[in-house]
C-alpha cells in the first residue's frame, strides 16, 4: 500500500492541519534558511519544525548506524513522547504533521475531528500499533489525498518511488526530540527550550545537510503561531 506524497507546501500543509481540527493561528510557515538572522524572522512561538529531505545512501547508512547505537545504549521509549512508526510508503509528511500536533496538544486547541479521535484512540498505543491505526483512519487518509494533489508540482502517481522524507522535530520536557517514523524510536538529540526549539532544530538540519553535501533539494518549514 502506498500513498500520494504530501508537497512541503505551507499553503497544503495548513489546508490540511486546518481540516483536520487544528485552529487556523497555527500556521505552517517556510524558513528560508538556517543562518541566525533568517531564522529570526521566522515568526515566534515556534512548536515543532520540519525537514524534508533526500533519502540517499548517506541516510540510510547514518540512521543503520544510529539505530546499532541505540540498541547498544538500551534507551528506552521516551514516555511522554507521542511516536508512531510509518508503515505505509509516502505517508512521512502525514506523519510528520501528526507528530508535530500531538506532542504539543498542551498548546494547540485541537477541535473535535479526525486528529483528536485518533489521538485519543491511539494514546495508549505502542508505535507501531500506531503506525497500523492509521491506515484503519478513514477521514485522514482521504483528506491527505485530496490535498496530496493540490501542490504546485504534479501529484504522482502513488507507486512512483519517492525518494524524500518528512522528520519533525519537537521539545518535549526540555528535550528536542527528532521524530522519524522510519526509526526504531525518537532521538534525543539534547538540551532545547521553547524560546530556543528553532534554532537547536536548525543545528540538526545542518547535520543532515553536512552529512550529504552534494544533496541540494532541503525543505524545512516551521509550525508556528499567528495570534
Amino acid at each position: 500500500m502506498s500513498w500520494l506524497p504530501l508537497e512541503s507546501n505551507p499553503d497544503v500543509m495548513n489546508k490540511y492541519l486546518q481540516s483536520l481540527g487544528v485552529p487556523e493561528n497555527w500556521q505552517i510557515v517556510d524558513v528560508y534558511g538556517l543562518d541566525p538572522d533568517i531564522l529570526s524572522a521566522v515568526p515566534q512561538p515556534v512548536i515543532a519544525v520540519l525537514l524534508l529531505f533526500p533519502t540517499s545512501d548517506k541516510y540510510e547508512e547514518h540512521k543503520n548506524k544510529q539505530e546499532e547505537e541505540l540498541k547498544k545504549a538500551g534507551d528506552a521509549m521516551p514516555e511522554n513522547v507521542y511516536y508512531l512508526k510509518q508503515v505505509v510508503s509516502n505517508a512521512c509528511g502525514t506523519i510528520a504533521l501528526i507528530h508535530s500536533v500531538a506532542n504539543n496538544t498542551d498548546k494547540i486547541d485541537l477541535k473535535d475531528g479526525d486528529l483528536k479521535k485518533f489521538l485519543h484512540e491511539t494514546l495508549s498505543l505502542n508505535p507501531e500499533e500506531r503506525g497500523a491505526k492509521l491506515l484503519d483512519s478513514a477521514g485522514i487518509i482521504n483528506t491527505h489525498k485530496e490535498v496530496a494533489q493540490e501542490g504546485q508540482t504534479e501529484a504522482p502517481d502513488c507507486n512512483d518511488p519517492v525518494n524524500y522524507h518528512f522528520v519533525a522535530f519537537v521539545n518535549k520536557d526540555g528535550q528536542l526530540f527528532e521524530l522519524d517514523g522510519r526509526k526504531s524510536c525518537p532521538i534525543n538529540h539534547g538540551k532545547t527550550s521553547d524560546a530556543t526549539l528553532l534554532q537547536d532544530a536548525a543545528k540538526v538540519c545542518r547535520e543532515f545537510m553536512e552529512r550529504d553535501p552534494e544533496e541540494l533539494h532541503f525543505t524545512v518549514v516551521a509550525l508556528t503561531s499567528s495570534a
